[in-house]
């Protein structure tokens, strides 16, 4: 099983699924393999679903257990400090913006994983 941050929300993909194109928004991907699950906070992009095949075209993705949660956070409040006195250029704001949310999704998906390996410990 697939599950994707859809542009019009998160969707589970199974085997034999309908095709689809569509975007991606940031956010987590996780790819369920058997008992293994794979996570991935990714940045965005396109998924195309067809032939029993999903293929992700992500703008940025990155291994859940890669997150180093420490550098992620100061990202953020990085990004939140420069957001409270926003740059005038329209496409600079953009791309901090774009920043600041990329770094609450590694937030969002290295607690997860860190949550997720804690419930599993014995």
């Amino acid at each position: 099983m697939v599950t994707v941050p859809g542009g019009g929300g998160e969707m589970g993909i199974l085997p034999n699924h309908a095709p689809v194109l569509s975007t991606l928004k940031p956010g987590e991907l996780r790819v369920k393999i058997g008992n293994e699950v794979l996570e991935f906070a990714i940045g965005g992009g396109f998924i195309d679903i067809h032939s029993n095949r999903v293929i992700i075209l992500a703008d940025s993705a990155e291994r859940a257990e890669e997150i180093d949660f420490a550098r992620a956070e100061a990202a953020r409040m990085r990004a939140e400090e420069m957001l409270k006195n926003p740059p005038p250029n329209k496409e600079d704001l953009l791309n901090l913006e774009a920043a600041f949310r990329r770094s609450q999704v590694r937030l969002r998906v290295a607690q997860h994983r860190r949550t997720t390996r804690r419930q599993q410990e014995p």
